[in-house]
């Protein structure tokens, strides 16, 4: 399986360290003709903006979006879960919204760059991995096709942080930045099980 990391801005070099932890040499995707080689895609964290200015004047946004509603697994951490989003509820007018994972986030949902924290996340049976949230979205809607895989109490309840809807896997923290491998390998596992249609 060919994996590729969206490679124009963000935790381009954190995400393949983890990638290859598992096993896995990645590829830096950064054109059209890298974006058509692989099997699964991860879209880092970073600036939420820049990342989707860079998709625009690369021209990758229009073969991304076609690749991914052709099937293409994705997982998104952070400004990736972002772009992912069927809404953003403070995103720029010219802000894209993919519309894969069939959330509302708000972008630095839980505080500016002075906030970032770490907690640990629960998954489903209760394992508890730990989670980077810098500058992260929060998540404040979920729609009926999506499943809630992680949640953190920050003090005013359970807010869902690891979200799947299909192939499409998302997170407003970085396990990246973590030595964890949980979220990496879920993601791995669920791209094996969901190959993606051939590129047009």
């Amino acid at each position: 399986m060919r994996v590729g990391v969206l490679a124009l801005q963000g935790d381009v070099t954190e995400h393949r360290a983890a990638l290859s932890d598992l096993g896995v040499e990645s590829i830096p995707v950064r054109s059209v003709a890298e974006l058509a080689a692989i099997d699964a895609i991860v879209l880092p964290g970073g600036e939420s903006t820049a990342i989707a200015h860079l998709l625009s004047t690369s021209g990758l946004l229009g073969p991304l979006e076609s690749r991914l509603r052709g099937g293409l697994p994705a997982f998104g951490t952070c400004a990736g879960l972002v772009l992912l989003a069927s809404s953003i509820a403070d995103g720029r007018p010219d802000q894209p919204a993919l519309g894969l994972l069939d959330v509302t986030v708000v972008r630095n949902g839980y505080g500016r760059q002075v906030a970032s924290f770490e907690s640990t996340s629960t998954l489903g049976g209760g394992k508890r991995v730990p989670a980077v949230f810098i500058r992260a979205p929060r998540i404040t809607k979920v729609g009926d096709g999506v499943e809630v895989l992680a949640t953190i109490d920050v003090g005013d309840g359970a807010h869902p942080v690891l979200v799947r809807e299909g192939a499409v896997l998302g997170a407003s923290f970085h396990p990246e930045l973590t030595e964890d491998r949980t979220v990496h390998a879920m993601f791995l596992e669920l791209a094996e099980a969901s190959p993606p249609a051939a590129p047009n």
